[in-house]
C-alpha cells in the first residue's frame, strides 16, 4: 500500500507534536511547584502552626499520623525561605522532581492523556532498569529493550509487510478494474473490495504498526526525557507495592539522577538530552549526528518499501515518501537522543524484517549503480498471493460469477456462445 511509509512518518510527526505540548513536564504528574528551595534542607524543628481555615498538606498529615509511610514520590515540601542570597552569588541548582505516577486529577486533558500512558510507561521503564542492572550501560540497556519489543511484535509487523506485499502484486488487477469502471467510483469500488476479499487481503493491515508505533514513542519520549533524569524513581519500579526491580543509584554530585543517562560507547552520549553537535547560524536549531543517521536508515526503509514502478504519477509520490525521512534532522534538536537510539535499532530491525520478506524493495539501482547480490534476488520468506476464495453451495465449491483476475487484469472479455440463426430466412423448412 503506497499510504503505508506515509503514515508510518505522520506517526512520528504526531510524536513530536505531541510529545512536546503534552508530555514536557506534565507526563508523569510531576509537580515542580514541590521542589525545594534552593540550598534548603529539612529540619528536625517543630512543624509551626498552620493558619486557621488552612487544609494540611498531604505531607503534613502523612507526617502527623504516626506509624504513616512517607511516600518517595513528592518532593519535600519548601520551607519558609529567609533573605535572597547577595548580588553576584549563583544560587544552588533547584534538584529535580521524583518520578511520580501520573494522576488523573483536574479538568486537564493533558493530564488524562499522561495517565492513561502511565502503565505503558511503568512497563517500559521497569524495561530499561532492569536491562540497565544487568548490562550496566544506559545504551546498551535501549538497545536489549527495543530488541525484546520488536521480537514481541513481529507477527503485527509481519502482516504489515504481508499486506504491503500483496497490495503491491495486485496493482494490475486493480488499475485494470479502475479501467473498466473509469467514470463511476462506486461500482470501481465495490469492484476492487470485491476483489480484496476473494483473495484474502485486508488492505487495513498496515494500519495497526504505524499506530503502535505512535503508542510506544509517547512513554518512551518519557522515560528518556523525565526517567533518566529523576533522583528517585522507586515509585515507578513497584507494582501493587512490590518492588519489581532494584536499582542502586548513583552518587557524586549534588543532586544526581538516579540512572547514569552517559553512552559510553558513543562518546559520552548523554541519552537524556538532545545531541547538538553544533549551531547552524542562522537557524534556531543545531545539527545531531545521531538524527542524520536515524535520518538515513529511514530512507533506506522507505526506498525498501516502495515497489519497483514506470508510472510517472507513482514516482511523484514516492519522491514525497523519500523527503519525509529527512524530517528527523530537525528533530534532533530538541529530542533526547535515547529516542533516537531507540529509534534506530527499531529501524534496523525493520530493514532486516523487510529484507527477509520482500526483498530490496525499490532500493536500488541506487543511482545508476546495481550490485550483482540485488539481481535476481529472491528473498528468504517470499510472499505469496493466496488462492481466489470460492463460494460454496451445499460444501461444494462454484465458480466466482464475475469474471476471473487474468481476464480483468488482461481487459477481455468472455465471448458469448454463439447462438443458432434465428431469422426466417435462415431456417430450415
Amino acid at each position: 500500500m503506497r499510504t503505508l511509509p506515509f503514515l508510518r512518518h505522520l506517526a512520528a510527526l504526531g510524536l513530536i507534536l505531541l510529545a512536546a505540548l503534552a508530555l514536557a513536564g506534565t507526563a508523569l504528574g510531576v509537580d515542580e511547584t514541590q521542589s525545594p528551595a534552593p540550598g534548603v534542607t529539612a529540619s528536625p524543628g517543630p512543624t509551626p502552626a498552620a493558619e486557621p481555615g488552612a487544609s494540611p498538606t498531604p505531607s503534613a498529615s502523612a507526617a502527623a499520623s504516626p506509624g504513616a509511610s512517607v511516600a518517595p514520590c513528592p518532593n519535600p515540601t519548601p520551607a519558609p525561605t529567609g533573605t535572597p542570597p547577595p548580588a553576584g552569588i549563583t544560587p544552588t541548582p533547584t534538584q529535580a522532581p521524583n518520578l511520580c505516577p501520573a494522576q488523573p486529577n483536574g479538568a486537564d486533558p493533558f493530564s488524562l492523556l499522561a495517565w492513561l500512558f502511565t502503565p505503558i510507561f511503568q512497563a517500559l521503564f521497569i524495561g530499561l532498569a532492569f536491562f540497565y542492572t544487568t548490562l550496566g550501560d544506559i545504551g546498551l540497556a535501549i538497545v536489549a529493550l527495543t530488541i525484546v519489543i520488536r521480537i514481541l511484535l513481529i507477527p503485527i509487523f509481519r502482516a504489515q509487510i504481508v499486506s504491503q506485499r500483496r497490495m503491491q502484486m495486485l496493482q494490475p488487477e486493480l488499475r485494470a478494474v479502475q479501467q473498466k469502471f473509469k467514470g463511476d467510483r462506486a461500482r470501481a469500488s465495490q469492484a476492487q473490495m470485491a476483489l480484496y476479499k476473494e483473495r484474502g487481503i485486508n488492505p487495513a493491515a498496515g494500519c495497526l504498526p504505524a499506530l503502535l508505533q505512535l503508542v510506544l514513542l509517547i512513554p518512551m519520549y518519557s522515560v528518556f526525557n523525565l526517567g533518566l533524569q529523576a533522583p528517585d524513581v522507586s515509585s515507578m519500579l513497584r507494582v501493587f507495592g512490590v518492588q519489581v526491580v532494584d536499582i542502586a543509584c548513583q552518587t557524586g554530585d549534588a543532586s544526581p539522577a538516579c540512572i547514569d543517562p552517559t553512552v559510553r560507547w558513543l562518546g559520552n552520549l548523554d541519552a537524556s538530552r538532545p545531541e547538538i553537535l553544533f549551531l547552524i547560524p542562522g537557524i534556531a536549531f543545531g545539527l545531531s549526528a545521531i538524527a542524520v543517521v536515524s535520518a538515513l536508515l529511514q530512507l533506506v526503509q522507505t526506498r525498501m518499501m516502495l515497489p519497483n514502478s514506470t508510472d510517472p504519477q507513482a514516482k511523484a509520490q514516492q519522491r514525497i515518501f523519500l523527503i519525509l525521512p529527512l524530517f528527523s534532522i530537525i528533530y534532533g534538536s530538541f529530542l533526547p537522543a535515547g529516542l533516537f537510539i531507540y529509534w534506530i535499532v527499531t529501524t534496523i530491525f525493520s530493514i532486516v524484517q523487510q529484507y527477509l520478506i520482500a526483498g530490496w524493495g525499490s532500493l536500488f539501482p541506487l543511482f545508476g549503480w546495481m550490485p550483482g547480490f540485488a539481481r535476481d534476488h529472491k528473498p528468504r520468506f517470499p510472499v505469496l498471493m493466496p488462492t481466489p476464495v470460492l463460494e460454496t453451495v451445499q460444501g461444494k465449491p462454484t465458480q466466482p460469477a464475475r469474471r476471473s483476475p487474468t481476464d480483468v487484469a488482461a481487459g477481455t472479455i468472455r465471448p458469448a456462445r454463439a447462438r443458432g440463426r434465428t431469422s426466417r430466412r435462415g431456417r430450415r423448412r
